[in-house]
């Protein structure tokens, strides 16, 4: 406890401008999520207090992120469809899919299965990243270009015929259910044909209109319609948000320039009095319990979405504990991954009891915490209280803001949230592959199926997907591997016989380490831990690779990082014995020469000795 308030002064600054930075994002994945701003807000709330009261990070601010915001729409828009469009009923379901993602995290840190997030591999985490990015800047165009499906009367039109069927449809589904249909009589489904308006027949088409320009292929659909009715005044309200956003980091990093966009352009359509078009309104006073989701719960309702919440609860898992990686490396601490899981379990579940959307730990505003002095728990709980603040003073104020500007917040997300690390290697990777005639890098073929299927299909199974795929190549590699290599060992750091003879007098300043067998996904997180490895009095490192036959794109990554992180520290490292596929990787992306120069290559480990000597 007495740690718990040790920087109270640091953490109340960090939580404090974590807590205004979250603000505009959590508004606008509310938003995007298609249950509101205020949905938005009250997951930033709690999840941000209850993560970091329960978590394993001491530092990591949580809240609604893109990726959780985007499997959150798959999820909301089905169970909406299948409500027949009417929100208010689909919500308690919704809140129950959302509560059943966070209790399965808590089951996931519970199990101890924290540390096998790790077998991920990058391609399919690239993909997903990637797309995540495009489907937000996809679904974000027509609402920054000031269009909506169902307020063009011609588009609506379009589905009057459908409108009276469904309407029809859903009156003997009624007089079914009622136990008052008769095959042989259908005067009372005429009569209550009768009573149908075309009041009624306008809202059924404009939900039809909404259901079928949602998602990306939807938006794609509408776009030509979009661009003939550009609504300046959103444009341009969009445009200014995002040249603020890119601008203003070029002035100062110190201010966070979404928070800068979101005052500035609010503060112009407010003052002036022009016609946008406002967020809906949010909720004054505490946020209160949905507790529909207990009283009119309905298993047939959410079990084809169970798969769904358990995939959100793996996808808050990954974004979570990688978020926890950076707040390690920014702070030089260890997080207790299984302890975080159960911290976002409770933090995701206790929103979704208050009708928030589910989120996860936040890169951006971690890092903005620790740039502003947070290093506890505490920090993280500060920001969720300052959000409750600015909810219970602001939030008429907040009501206010355009739709457009939080828009083009969101479309600064999406193109900050893509892989482009990923997507630059692509002509450099390797092409392991024939498909027939056609030679394709193995990685570069995971990414794009979970790319293309995630944006355009099914985030979940596209994920799915990934991993079969990705396994089935591993496996293939490793068995050809295997074959050709078959003296594989275990990873364990042992002298090897040609060290015997190794000098006394480098020994305190030479540390040798053996890397034995594929570096892989799988194996990554086991290489790191060679920091801790290296000795205070070592300026050398010298990395015995005769028996590394394989590297794949997240080992090639996590060379990299290792080797750039001794560099800092001036620490020399010699290769010796690198086999051909490890070396190829290693020259795509300039490993080898820039920061590994062919003098600094052996062939055997006596000619390194020679080196050294």
């Amino acid at each position: 406890m007495k740690q718990f308030f040790s920087n109270i002064k640091g953490d109340a600054f960090g939580g404090i401008t974590a807590g205004v930075v979250a603000l505009p994002l959590a508004l606008a994945f509310g938003v995007s999520s298609g249950l509101g701003p205020s949905a938005g807000l009250y997951g930033a709330i709690f999840i941000s207090f209850f993560a970091a009261l329960f978590g394993g990070t001491n530092t990591q601010i949580s809240g609604p992120t893109a990726p959780m915001t985007a499997v959150s729409m798959v999820v909301i828009s089905g169970i909406v469809a299948a409500n027949d469009g009417d929100l208010s009923i689909a919500l308690p379901a919704i809140l129950t899919v959302f509560l059943i993602a966070g209790l399965s995290q808590i089951g996931l840190g519970v199990l101890g299965l924290g540390k096998y997030i790790k077998y991920i591999p990058y391609p399919v985490v690239s993909g997903f990243m990637t797309a995540i990015g495009v489907i937000i800047l996809l679904t974000q165009i027509l609402p920054s270009l000031g269009y909506s499906p169902k307020e063009d009367l011609e588009y609506v039109n379009q589905f009057k015929a459908q409108a009276e069927e469904v309407i029809l449809e859903n009156i003997l589904k009624d007089e079914a259910g009622d136990g008052i249909l008769v095959l042989e009589d259908f005067t009372e489904t005429i009569d209550r044909a009768s009573l149908i308006s075309q009041d009624d027949i306008r809202k059924e088409s404009e939900i039809l209109a909404t259901k079928t320009a949602s998602g990306t292929v939807g938006a794609l659909k509408v776009m030509p319609r979009a661009l003939r009715n550009i609504n300046w005044l959103e444009l341009l309200l969009a445009l200014g948000t995002i040249f603020i956003i890119y601008g203003f980091k070029r002035i100062t990093t110190v201010v966070p320039s979404t928070l800068v966009a979101l005052v500035v352009m609010s503060g112009i359509a407010i003052v002036f009095g022009l016609n946008y078009k406002p967020i809906e309104e949010i909720p004054s006073g505490l946020p209160i319990l949905q507790l529909e989701i207990f009283t009119k719960f309905k298993l047939s309702t959410i079990t084809p979405y169970i798969f769904t919440g358990f995939t959100l609860a793996l996808l808050g898992a990954i974004d979570s504990l990688l978020t926890s990686i950076v707040a390690d490396n920014m702070t030089k601490t260890k997080h207790n991954p299984n302890k975080e899981l159960i911290g976002q379990g409770i933090g995701n579940s206790i929103a979704s009891i208050f009708g928030g959307i589910p989120g996860a730990g936040a890169t951006i505003r971690t890092v903005v915490n620790i740039n502003s002095g947070g290093k506890t728990k505490l920090s993280g709980m500060i920001a969720g209280v300052m959000l409750l603040f600015i909810l219970l003073v602001l939030g008429p104020v907040a009501s206010k803001i355009p739709t457009a500007v939080l828009s083009g917040i969101l479309i600064t997300v999406g193109i900050g949230v893509m892989d482009y690390k990923g997507l630059k290697a692509i002509p450099a990777l390797p092409r392991d592959l024939s498909l027939g005639p056609i030679k394709l890098s193995s990685e570069v073929l995971i990414m794009l199926v979970v790319l293309v299927l995630s944006t355009f299909w099914d985030l979940i199974f596209a994920v799915g997907i990934g991993l079969i795929i990705s396994c089935l190549m591993f496996m293939k590699k490793i068995g050809d591997l295997t074959t050709e290599y078959s003296d594989v060992k275990p990873l364990k750091e042992k002298s090897w016989p040609d060290e015997k003879d190794f000098p006394e007098h480098l020994k305190e300043s030479v540390f040798i380490k053996h890397i034995k067998g594929p570096l892989f996904f799988g194996s990554t997180s086991d290489f790191q831990q060679l920091y801790k490895q290296i000795p205070e009095t070592a300026t050398t490192v010298v990395l015995r690779l005769g028996r590394m036959q394989y590297m794949d794109q997240s080992g090639l990554y996590a060379m990299e990082d290792m080797i750039q992180d001794l560099k800092t520290k001036n620490v020399e490292v010699l290769f010796v014995n690198v086999l051909k596929q490890p070396r190829y990787m290693m020259e795509r992306i300039d490993i080898i020469p820039d920061f590994i120069p062919e003098e600094h290559i052996y062939s055997s480990f006596n000619a390194c000795i020679k080196g050294l000597s």
